[in-house]
């Protein structure tokens, strides 16, 4: 045995990390053991007599006694480990060792128990023993099938265990109450889920023999507040009481519960079986999860630690005297009164109704879990008796947990009713009898403000937790440690409560406080509080806003990057030790927060057999429990309450562990090599076998005690404790890269302390002064404010990133899990903003108006700031002396730099974590580097400032704002400045400020102006054309000349000003030039147009350029294109309308300030106006819109403006009178000739004056009278004329009178002879001649479109600049589609546009037919595309068409001016297509035929079938061209006139093919003379043959007439003709099945044939079909195939008419 031995400080070859040394003991002789394996260890864990150890490939190995293995090997020296071999080919991640049992975690998540299995701790049931690792299920019974839960890790105890699952929940299993579980039956075989603890993130767990710890992250603000009762939740009695005396008033909070004593953690009553609580979520960290609640915490909790840690440090005045306490002081302060009130074996209950004994007798019950019936009937006995209101104390709430009474709001209401005031602390009274001038400093927040008051305390949720954190919030447990610890701070506290008495609506928390207690006792004999009405007037005096110094929920941008600091520790189980931490040695049954270690920032908690350990991130350690052997490394009484272990100063532990009946710490201490402290009994060789709780004869340790044999063990990286041994992991040192891992978080946790002590002895302090706001000022104490916060954001990154380096030593020791350098963002940031912050203050000589209050608070020997600032200077001033320590954590990132380059040695220089170290290094080095220039700039302005005091001072010192330079040594002039001015340039890192005074004047500088650096502009002048050294600035209203002294100082001033520019455009300032082109925002003062309106958006060198907007005082706003500081291109402009309320709303185009182009205009009056614009007027083509349907006077008018009137060509559609006007205009007034129809069908065409039919003019009615003459008014016949009747007969004189309401007439009667058919037909009125000629209409549309082609009248420009306009055109309409300030286009319209934007080749050089196959395709494109101005013309012309023939315009007399004005339409495009094209032939050209090559013929023949039959050459015609892209669109509006205009024929018509088509096939054909050889004999029916028989309908030449059918289906003449085409080509394929291949049709033959097809394929409107087609039939094909087939419809449509007459 002894040969396998090694001494710890030899070398060993075998392993460089993870190696394994035990030892028991603390004396000088102890040498620990190394225990040799193949691989590193990566965990321990240690039982009572025997150990388990991870290794690396997750292989489990244990040692020490085994008697459960029974038939194996039971009894393993620590240096022979045996390997678990049940656990081969499982990953094992983590281990535990319970007093007599062993668990593991399996990489996938699962458990598995080995050991003693008496009290099921091992999750088997039926064996009493498990004698190999076994798997355990964890389910969960609430899903359905039970799925499994994942386990992180485990932890055991004597008899129980407990799982952290993958949802940070508990689940436990085993035997007692310190499962935690709402149960009576044990043991507990299955793991169950610790309700308590759900929905609460649970980070670590740990067990004692028994009992149970949890590390719990802090609910966050929101989920922590809840409305409190006010009555108790078990015995439903008030809990305060109110007497109102005469000057002031009685609040009784000495509420007993008689339930108490029997309530599990802060109120919940434990039920026997069957009788289960109903569970909730907990709102705060002891909140039971009964419904039945007797209080709970409103509010987050914030930091305990820093509070504490500085009142420390303060002063207690006390008999006259000024005492220093220490730590030590502080946690023994309620010593005294702990023996006597709170303590384990004292007179706690002596005020209690209860006898000493029986309580104590009861409880012992209460922990045996057999009792559990006796104990449910004991509760309800005990709710029977009611003690007297007299013999109640107070303090029974604090040592019986769950009675500790709160305020709420409804109790606050009932107690306040009849006087407006609120409850403070009982400590109030006791510092008012002191006379002391603290108040305590807390306000306690409720839900959503103060206890449920709707609005809260001024100031909000984030100022309620304040300066001093340590609130009495949530303070209803548990424990006697919360009220041990704040007697000694509580005369330093102050209270505020503004409103307190006109409000009477604020809840303050009531306090328990029995030192203040003791000390008044001669005062008061009761424990009632009384407020004077002196001590309230006092209490509501105003405060300063204060500001949370611990982030509430840590940084957001760490998330779960780093570990989280704000936690609390929850125990459960038995506490005759005190272990359990609450203050007495009660059992608790359910998990309950250990208050006074909530803002501890504990990171670590360990559990020995009795006692219980807690790490806090600043590396302090908490212990409590049993001090039998000095295992807590203290020997302070009681041993109930969490105390800090003793340690020399300096030494900060980082990892703990716990045995039973010792403690083991690892350490930093002078170096950064760790060390090792003891606190326990010492082992004695041989006498393992003593009882555990007998010491007599046993030595141990006072204190902590250093283990001298650590420098040997090499860098140790965790330690682990159990039963009477140690265990420790430690590395070697291989190429420097432990020390440097091992260094790197000694440094930073010894920096975390550092920020820790300056926060909690310094600022803390500071904050919290009275006179603070007084000396600084609202705007420097709002300053100071921000730095407090950006201080404590660092400070909190710098414990967490501390908390990850130590975790990162304990388990993985890895370059990439380095937060710092895969999120250095996080950390350069939180640097950069605390450096601001700091800069800031200092700027605005924040710390020179600090110092007084610093003076008055440190006196003038400020060692503790001079030691904190690490400042060895002596007399140096106290706000230098602050300026250092808060410029301090600068220094720390040259640490970070250092470091990390030390560490990157010790890898390749090509490898890839070499590369992570040294970015992470430069990255760090950088911004100290860039924080150092901060610093000096800021130091720099603030002597700036302090040297130049004033009126222009003060209001240009800004916090952001850096000098760079000034000319004060004159070496900078203005050119051409007066003699007598002075003239004073001072460039800061956001503007250039010119100040200029006249020089006999006392104050010399009386006016001053600030050029923002964003938008100026400098340019150098050459020095060869004038000899000065000049330097031109540009701002946006001014440009003047600076001159310099010399060439130097021109190019230093040069230089300054541009990167000062750069700096304040991208925060860089590293280009020699900042770019001429920049975005920024300016406000006007100068420009007369633009005075006091603000552009922001993009500029070119002085003037705004590009995107932007501008906002006027008024409340205009234009955004849009600028160019040259005028608005230009596309806009949107909104101007207020005061009057209305309502806004005018234009968009569209701009030119050189002014609204120029198309856009559309809404007005606040309800008109909207679309179409072009010039100089703000509207100009051109356009439509107005007034008012809607259902208004007093809609209208819309489309037409011609000129100079915002209507002049020219328009359509007025007045909806109201049924009216429609289509002719000319001029000044708004219809002036000249032009067209009205009615709804009532009247028809006047001619001429117009001064609004009004005035002038020779036709007037016909619906029924065909017609006047012809003078007219004198609107429809005021006045004058010679002719009126007609509708049978011919007609009058001929003068008329007099309005249409419609009696007519006089003199002249002479005329009846036409009935057989006088000439004369009546010359008597037919022409319609059209006075109407508007259809070229003059719609000029300005056309015009429009030449223009938009570059072209000054119609055809006078040059072909390629039309299609340079065109290109430019699209592509800057693209863009702005792109950019969303217009509608989106189609993805077709993407598509089109895309090809559209080239110039094509096909515009010059001859046309050939495929050449004008192209043309006609790009037409059809840019016809289809908005943005084209072809497009757009097109879209226009439809727009108008309909406005001028939809609706009332749908009247059978415009027919003619419909047709005429698309004749009109083509001719004018295509002279805008000829324009384009100019090569292509004029209308009636011909093209040459094609190539003689067969296969061109054939495509071009192929192209054009469409259009017309084969032929050669092709005529060029606009109709061919241009039809096919026009009449689709104003198709509908155009056959409805037709259908109008025809509508007699067609029912004529109608009415014959209705009785004709009653008829059979065969009787059809025979009545229409169709030869028999024509009769199909057969036809084809669903694919098959059949006989035509007599009966046989609709059946012969079916396909035919299908064919035909499609007429209706098509637009233009040329479709509608080929369709013709193909029904003679179908009749003849039908006919030609029958007879002989040379067969040749005669017109004889062919007609019949036709017209029996012409009848089956019942075309309802066929005379508006060949109307349309005669009247807008290409010409060139008139007389062709395709007119012959044309008169044949045509006479087969007249036939048809006629037919009945036949």
């Amino acid at each position: 045995m002894e040969s396998q031995r090694k001494s710890s400080g030899e070398e060993d070859s075998s392993g460089e990390r993870g190696s394994l040394h035990t030892w028991k003991g603390y004396s000088y002789s102890v040498t620990p053991e190394r225990v040799l394996l193949s691989r590193p260890v990566l965990q321990a864990a240690l039982g009572t007599r025997h150990g388990v150890l991870l290794v690396e490939g997750g292989q489990v190995y244990s040692f020490g006694e085994f008697p459960w293995k029974q038939s194996q090997v039971s009894v393993v020296g620590p240096l022979k480990p045996v390997l678990e071999s049940a656990l081969s080919g499982q990953r094992v991640v983590a281990v535990a060792a319970g007093s007599f049992h062993s668990g593991a975690v399996t990489e996938d998540g699962g458990v598995h128990m080995w050991g003693e299995n008496s009290f099921g701790q091992c999750g088997l049931s039926s064996l009493t023993v498990v004698p190999n690792p076994t798997p355990v299920a964890v389910l969960d019974p609430d899903t359905s099938p039970p799925h499994t839960i994942r386990v992180l890790e485990l932890a055991c105890g004597e008899q129980h265990s407990l799982a952290l699952s993958a949802q940070h929940e508990v689940w436990a299993w085993g035997s007692g109450c310190q499962l935690g579980l709402v149960t009576t039956i044990f043991p507990v075989w299955k793991p169950q889920k610790v309700e308590h603890l759900a929905g609460r993130h649970v980070l670590q767990v740990a067990c004692g023999a028994f009992h149970s710890l949890a590390l719990v992250r802090c609910l966050p603000p929101q989920e922590a507040r809840r409305p409190l009762p006010d009555k108790c939740g078990q015995c439903n009695q008030l809990l305060y009481t109110m007497t109102d005396k005469e000057d002031h008033v009685i609040i009784s909070d000495s509420h007993y519960c008689p339930l108490g004593v029997e309530l599990l953690a802060d109120g919940e009553a434990k039920l026997g079986p069957g009788r289960s609580p109903p569970l909730r979520l907990q709102s705060s960290p002891s909140e039971p999860l009964s419904s039945h609640t007797s209080a709970s915490a409103p509010g987050p909790h914030p930091s305990i630690t820093e509070h504490t840690d500085y009142e420390r440090g303060r002063t207690v005045a006390q008999n006259g005297e000024v005492l220093t306490t220490t730590d030590s002081d502080i946690s023994a302060a309620g010593t005294d009164s702990d023996r006597t009130v709170g303590g384990v074996g004292g007179a706690g209950s002596r005020n209690s109704p209860y006898p000493d004994q029986a309580v104590k007798e009861y409880l012992k019950k209460l922990s045996d879990t057999s009792l559990a019936e006796e104990t449910v009937k004991m509760t309800i006995a005990g709710a029977s008796f009611q003690p007297p209101a007299d013999s109640l104390d107070l303090l029974t709430s604090d040592l019986i947990p769950g009675v500790m009474p709160v305020t709420t709001s409804s109790a606050l209401n009932s107690l306040v009713s009849s006087c407006a005031s609120a409850v403070v602390g009982r400590v109030v009274s006791t510092c008012e009898a002191l006379s002391l001038k603290k108040r305590i400093n807390y306000y306690y927040p409720g839900v959503g403000g103060v206890a449920g008051v709707p609005g809260g305390v001024p100031g909000g949720p984030a100022e309620e937790r304040v300066r001093l954190e340590e609130s009495m919030q949530g303070k209803k447990s548990c424990s006697t440690g919360d009220i041990r610890e704040e007697e000694a701070e509580g005369l330093s506290r102050r209270l505020s409560l503004p409103g307190l008495l006109s409000q009477g609506r604020y809840a303050v928390r009531l306090l328990s406080s029995t030192s203040a207690h003791r000390l008044l006792s001669s005062l008061s004999s009761s424990y009632t509080l009384m407020l004077s009405p002196r001590l309230l007037r006092r209490a509501s005096r105003p405060r300063v806003r204060a500001v949370p110094l611990t982030p509430v929920g840590g940084l957001p941008e760490a998330g779960e990057l780093l570990p989280s600091l704000q936690t609390e520790v929850w125990s459960w189980g038995r506490g005759e030790e005190g272990q359990l931490g609450h203050g007495d040695n009660l059992p608790r049954l359910q998990p309950l927060c250990i208050k006074c270690l909530s803002s501890k920032e504990v990171v670590l908690v360990a559990a020995g057999a009795h006692h219980s350990l807690a790490l806090t991130a600043q590396s302090q350690v908490f212990s409590w429990g049993s001090n039998s052997s000095g295992q807590l490394g203290h020997m302070d009484c009681p041993t109930t309450i969490p105390r800090l272990a003793k340690l020399s100063e300096g030494i900060r532990v980082w990892d703990v562990g716990a045995g039973v009946q010792h403690t083991l710490l690892l350490a930093d201490g002078d170096c950064y090599q760790p060390i090792l402290y003891y606190s326990g009994q010492q082992v004695i060789e041989g006498a393992q076998d003593a009882p555990q709780d007998q010491t007599e004869g046993y030595s141990y340790t006072q204190q902590p005690v250093l283990l001298p044999f650590c420098m040997n063990l090499g860098y140790v990286s965790a330690v682990f404790a159990g039963g009477q041994s140690c265990v420790a992991l430690a590395d070697r040192n291989v190429m420097g890269f432990s020390a440097s891992l091992h260094e790197l978080a000694t440094a930073e946790r010894k920096f975390y302390c550092k920020l820790s002590s300056v926060k909690n002895h310094i600022l803390r302090p500071l904050l919290d002064l009275e006179s603070l706001s007084t000396a600084l000022g609202p705007a420097s104490t709002v300053m100071l404010q921000s730095l407090a916060r950006c201080y404590s954001r660092l400070c909190h990154l710098t414990g967490q990133h501390s908390a990850s380096l130590t975790a990162n030593l304990r388990r993985r020791r890895e370059v990439k899990s380095l937060v710092m350098l895969e999120h250095a963002s996080i950390f350069l940031d939180t640097y950069n903003e605390y450096c601001c912050s700091v800069g800031n203050f200092l700027v605005m000589g924040g710390f020179q108006a600090l110092a007084k209050p610093s003076l008055d608070f440190f006196g003038k020997c400020p060692e503790l700031l001079q030691r904190l600032a690490e400042s060895s200077e002596e007399n140096i001033p106290l706000s230098d002396l602050l300026v250092t320590l808060f410029y301090l954590p600068m220094r720390h990132l040259h640490e970070y730099g250092r470091l990390l380059l030390k560490l990157g040695t010790c890898f390749e220089v090509s490898s890839v974590d070499y590369q992570k170290l040294q970015d992470g290094c430069s990255k760090f080095e950088a911004l100290a580097l860039h924080l150092k220039r901060r610093r000096k700039e800021a130091e720099y302005t603030y002597h700036f400032w302090k040297s130049f005091p004033g009126k222009m001072t003060d209001s240009l010192r800004k916090p952001h704002r850096r000098l760079i330079c000034e000319s004060s040594n004159k070496a900078l002039t203005l050119q051409n400045s007066g003699r007598f001015s002075v003239n004073w340039f001072i460039l800061f890192n956001d503007a250039l400020v010119h100040a200029q005074g006249v020089v006999p004047y006392k104050s010399l500088f009386s006016t001053h102006h600030v050029f923002p650096l964003a938008t100026l502009w400098v340019e150098p002048i050459p020095e060869e054309n004038t000899g000065l050294y000049g330097l031109k600035l540009i701002s946006p209203e001014e440009t003047f000349t600076l001159l310099a002294c010399s060439s130097m100082e021109k190019a230093k001033w040069l230089r300054s000003i541009n990167q000062a520019v750069d700096q304040a455009m991208s925060g860089a300032g590293q280009r020699a030039e900042p770019p001429i082109s920049r975005t920024a925002s300016y406000t006007f003062y100068k420009d007369s147009r633009l005075k006091e309106a603000t552009y922001e958006g993009r500029w070119l060198a002085g003037k705004p350029n590009g995107r932007g907007m501008v906002k006027w005082l008024d409340g205009r706003i234009y955004t849009g294109t600028f160019k040259n500081g005028l608005e230009d291109g596309f806009g949107d402009y909104v101007i207020p309308s005061k009057t209305l309320n309502l806004n005018d709303h234009y968009q569209g185009h701009w030119k050189e300030g002014k609204m120029h182009g198309i856009g559309t205009y809404k007005y606040a009056t309800g008109e909207l106006y679309e179409g072009s614009f010039q100089d703000n007027m509207r100009h051109g083509h356009g439509m107005l819109r007034s008012g809607t349907l259902n208004s007093s006077s809609p209208s819309v008018f489309i037409g011609q403006w000129v100079h915002d009137k209507k002049t020219g060509y328009g359509v007025f559609d007045d909806i109201t009178r049924g009216e429609k006007y289509m002719g000319m205009w001029q000044d708004d007034q219809r002036q000249g000739t032009g067209v009205i129809v009615t709804q009532f069908g009247l028809y006047y065409e001619g001429a117009f004056n001064n609004n009004k039919m005035q002038g020779t003019g036709v007037l016909l009615s619906e029924d065909n009278t017609t006047y012809e003459g003078e007219f004198s008014e609107d429809w005021t016949l006045n004058g010679k004329g002719v009126l007609t009747m509708a049978n011919g007969d007609y009058f001929e004189g003068s008329f007099t009178g309005e249409w419609g309401s009696g007519l006089k007439v003199t002249g002479s009667f005329f009846k036409p002879n009935l057989y006088d058919s000439d004369g009546d037909k010359g008597r037919a009125v022409k319609l059209g001649r006075l109407a508007v000629r259809p070229e003059e209409k719609w000029r300005a549309v056309f015009e429009e479109c030449w223009m938009r082609l570059g072209c000054e009248a119609p055809g006078q420009g040059e072909n390629q600049r039309a299609w340079e306009n065109i290109a430019v055109a699209l592509t800057t309409s693209r863009r702005r589609h792109r950019d969303g300030s217009e509608m989106n286009l189609s993805r077709t319209h993407n598509r089109t546009l895309g090809s559209l934007e080239f110039i094509p080749q096909q515009h010059v050089g001859p046309v050939t037919m495929e050449k004008y196959d192209r043309i006609r395709h790009s037409l059809i494109k840019a016809c289809d595309m908005p943005l084209h101005p072809l497009g757009m013309l097109m879209e226009t012309l439809v727009a108008v068409y309909r406005m001028t023939y939809v609706g009332v315009g749908a009247n059978r007399r415009l027919l003619l001016q419909a047709v005429n004005e698309i004749m009109s339409y083509l001719a004018r495009i295509f002279q805008l297509v000829r324009f384009l094209f100019p090569d292509l032939p004029e209308e009636g050209g011909a093209i040459p035929e094609p190539s003689s090559d067969p296969q061109d013929k054939k495509d071009s023949n192929c192209a054009d079938t469409q259009l017309e039959s084969p032929k050669p050459g092709r005529v060029v015609s606009s109709s061919a061209l241009l039809l096919p892209v026009l009449l689709p669109r104003l198709y509908p509006p155009l056959f409805t006139l037709y259908a109008l205009e025809k509508e007699r024929e067609d029912d004529v018509y109608w009415e014959c093919v209705l009785r004709l088509n009653k008829q059979p096939d065969m009787a059809l054909l025979a009545f229409l003379g169709v030869q028999h050889k024509f009769w199909p004999v057969s036809v084809p029916v669903l694919g098959e043959k059949t006989e035509v028989v007599s009966s046989t309908k609709d059946a012969c030449f079916a396909s035919a007439t299908e064919t035909l059918q499609q007429i209706s289906t098509t637009f233009t003449p040329s479709d509608k003709l080929q369709v013709i085409q193909l029904t003679f080509e179908e009749i003849t394929k039908e006919v030609m099945s029958s007879l002989e291949d040379n067969f040749l049709w005669s017109m004889d033959d062919l007609f019949p044939v036709f017209l029996y097809v012409v009848l089956r394929a019942r075309i309802r409107n066929l005379g508006s079909e060949v109307s349309l087609i005669e009247d807008l039939m290409d010409p060139c094909v008139q007389h062709g195939e395709h007119g012959i087939m044309f008169t044949t419809l045509k006479a087969c449509y007249y036939q048809i008419q006629h037919e009945k007459t036949t």
